[in-house]
């Protein structure tokens, strides 16, 4: 059975550091391209970061670049998403995906498996 589970969401203050874990089965992990949404409310479904399967290119939304760090793990079949000097726009349920490919504009269409989802909300 096909699942992808994210964790590590929570609440941290402006500033602080959090970092994702998604947790995935039922494919073959290695191949595919992994990658990390958001959903804030009222805005549309925005890609994050995404990374390559067996070139491991990684690729970041501006807004992120120097503050998130992508990580995949191919023995454990988990993907990271590391996340520093958070801020109140970083607010979000964050999802991971898998797909075919990863490229500079990390499109929801994409990407065919997600996860539920994990809520991180950045606020004092």
């Amino acid at each position: 059975q096909l699942q992808l589970v994210e964790s590590g969401g929570g609440l941290v203050q402006p500033g602080g550091s959090l970092r994702l874990s998604c947790a995935t089965s039922g494919f073959t992990f290695a191949y595919y391209a992994l990658a990390w949404f958001r959903h804030a409310p009222g805005k549309e479904r925005e890609g994050v970061s995404c990374i390559a399967g067996p070139t491991s290119s990684i690729y970041y939304e501006d807004s992120v670049k120097g503050r998130f760090t992508i990580s995949r793990d191919n023995a454990k079949n988990t993907v990271y998403l590391h996340m520093n000097s958070l801020k109140p726009e970083d607010s979000a349920v964050y999802y991971c995906a898998a797909g075919a490919f990863c490229v500079a504009d990390v499109r929801p269409a994409d990407y065919d498996y997600w996860g539920q989802g994990t809520q991180v909300t950045v606020s004092s």
